[in-house]
């Protein structure tokens, strides 16, 4: 990929991710509701988040692949924060944000603790991934979910393997002991994609649905 095409490739990738909760936060703070959102898919993304940007901190993987999460995060802790807000469980909130905090600092206890959270990481996102999935096949309702933030998370899932791709290539030699754990970052990558554009589907399966009845 040309050096222009790629910087535009970060650029709109980072600025898409920069935005990408606000269509679903707008949605739910409207609505004063949830409902069609899956608030243990919410948790397990944002472990999954929270694990995947302590990894590539770690290893000291390239700013670049990495400099969106910390957005993401907030803003998924900004709409977690809502919904439990609307639905009076705030003390749980709490709970779950010492979890989150006491389990960034124990990852990185051992090396091996690390590379395990990361070989779990990809499975977490898919498992969050899988839950939307079935709570919206569930309801058969999309409610509050917004087709608009999972369509951002598509072009961000493909920006960011076009990304990985370009600078895993480019330093192939220099991180050959590290190989194996990029190959995962790919693969995370891959199925975030795959993932990302079935829930869009879906979501817009259950709107279209909605307005012919």
């Amino acid at each position: 990929m040309a050096p222009g095409l790629l910087d535009l490739v970060h650029l709109t990738t980072w600025a898409v991710c920069a935005v990408i909760k606000l269509p679903q936060l707008v949605a739910v703070l409207r609505a004063g509701s949830a409902w069609g959102l899956s608030v243990s898919s919410l948790l397990l993304e944002l472990a999954g988040l929270l694990v995947f940007l302590r990894y590539q901190i770690y290893y000291g993987y390239p700013l670049e692949t990495y400099l969106e999460f910390p957005v993401i995060i907030a803003q998924d802790v900004i709409l977690l924060s809502c919904i439990m807000h609307f639905s009076g469980k705030v003390r749980r909130a709490c709970f779950y944000a010492l979890v989150y905090w006491v389990g960034w600092y124990m990852i990185t206890l051992q090396k091996w603790i690390i590379d395990l959270a990361m070989n779990l990481c990809t499975l977490i996102s898919v498992a969050s991934k899988l839950v939307q999935l079935q709570h919206l096949w569930e309801t058969k309702d999309a409610g509050q979910a917004s087709a608009l933030t999972w369509g951002m998370s598509v072009y961000a899932s493909a920006g960011k393997l076009q990304t990985t791709c370009v600078v895993t290539a480019a330093d192939f030699f220099d991180l050959c002991l590290q190989y194996f754990f990029s190959l995962l970052v790919l693969i995370r990558f891959i199925v975030m994609l795959i993932l990302n554009i079935w829930v869009t589907a879906t979501i817009l399966h259950y709107r279209k649905i909605k307005k012919t009845d």
